[in-house]
């Protein structure tokens, strides 16, 4: 397969291969496949624990990439389209509802209290768990890269270890309007992502 993606030892690039999937050719889409495969895999097992379930989440992303490749434009990397598609499909699988069902023992469960009855304490689906990783992740990346250490810091100990303003101004040697001005100006930058 490697002779067939270079011409002379180049690679084929991403926008050669959509015009010769547009057109027709199945083995440019072979190529484009086993190019991001790898990378969508990752993607996806980072995401879904379940290997069954991760194994149906990379195909039907690679149907979705074959089906809307005519939507692709082109104003971003073609990975960053594919991963965007990979996330949307992600995203779409936890959405599918599961209807609650009852135990056909409890016939009269309707008609006495019981476990049945919500306490109004439920568990977060699935999709609120990835929705929840995927913040903590944005958020972690967002304050590696873009807070300054100052921020970093008084943002820890405000949010984190849950310290009063007076209590950083004091052991930061701030002012509390400064505190304050800085932890807005990280908030403002974490809430940026």
């Amino acid at each position: 397969m490697a002779a067939a993606e270079s011409v002379e030892n180049a690679p084929i690039s991403d926008e050669i291969l959509i015009q010769r999937i547009l057109q027709g050719n199945e083995e440019a889409f072979e190529i484009l496949y086993e190019r991001y495969f790898p990378r969508v895999c990752r993607f996806v097992n980072r995401r879904i624990r379940i290997r069954s379930d991760a194994e149906d989440v990379v195909q039907e992303v690679f149907i979705n990439v074959f089906s809307s490749l005519g939507s692709f434009r082109g104003e971003a990397p073609f990975v960053t389209w594919v991963l965007g598609l990979t996330r949307r499909t992600i995203a779409a699988r936890f959405k599918k509802k599961r209807h609650p069902t009852v135990p056909l023992e409890a016939e009269e469960a309707f008609e006495r209290p019981g476990p049945l009855i919500p306490t109004g304490h439920r568990e977060p689906t699935p999709l609120e768990h990835y929705e929840c990783r995927e913040r903590c992740e944005r958020l972690q990346e967002a304050a590696t890269h873009r807070l300054n250490a100052d921020q970093l810091q008084l943002f820890e100990l405000y949010h984190l270890q849950h310290q009063s303003i007076r209590q950083i101004a004091a052991a930061t040697h701030k002012t509390e309007d400064a505190v304050k001005s800085n932890l807005y100006r990280a908030r403002k930058l974490l809430l940026a992502r």
